[in-house]
């Protein structure tokens, strides 16, 4: 659903997912996300489109109530670390808290790309890429990685990042965000419930 756009010189196109499975002060997963939506404007950002909203499994399986997801597309000036900044401010502001890894949480804001940018470099995101499960569980990397190295594997990341920028084409794997998709098990993509309007 495009917004209206206020352009910036120099601005690079950034796509940041949200998701949330336990209630805030703001209320549910879905009214915490919208809230966080609302506070994610700055001089320097503009929101240019944003997903529905999708039910989803809780990830790994069984490990809470189902998550609320939405993947948004931002126009900005702001270099990726600062916005990253600005995403945990959002994050720490409604609550969020982040003692331990992959837990039930009010809030998840993740820069999951910023236009073709690969950062820090090729390897690295290949190394966090290439983590098997049990490591992606018990290791957090220190600083950035860019794009998110989990995006070709996570429906609940690519369903409503289609929604918004289906050709987004990821600078690694050479895959559209589509065809990303397409490929994950029929399975996994059905899991993915858009709520309605209202919810």
């Amino acid at each position: 659903m495009p917004q209206p756009t206020t352009h910036h010189i120099g601005a690079r196109t950034a796509y940041i997912a949200l998701g949330g499975n336990v209630t805030s002060p703001h209320g549910t997963p879905t009214n915490t996300l919208r809230e966080a939506i609302k506070r994610l404007p700055a001089d320097s950002l503009t929101i240019v489109a944003k997903s529905r909203y999708f039910a989803t499994p809780a990830f790994p399986t069984g490990s809470g109530p189902d998550f609320v997801n939405a993947v948004i597309a931002v126009e900005t000036i702001m270099p990726p670390d600062a916005l990253l900044a600005h995403l945990h401010e959002i994050e720490r502001q409604l609550g969020r808290d982040r003692r331990q890894r992959w837990s039930a949480r009010t809030l998840d804001l993740d820069l999951i790309a910023y236009g073709d940018v690969i950062h820090p470099d090729t390897d690295t995101f290949a190394k966090w890429r290439d983590l098997s499960l049990e490591e992606q569980q018990q290791l957090a990397p220190d600083g950035l990685i860019l794009p998110h190295p989990r995006i070709q594997d996570r429906s609940f990341v690519l369903g409503p990042l289609c929604d918004v920028a289906p050709d987004w084409v990821h600078p690694v794997l050479g895959q559209s965000a589509a065809q990303l998709f397409d490929a994950r098990p029929a399975e996994e993509r059905a899991e993915l419930k858009p709520l309605p309007e209202g919810d």
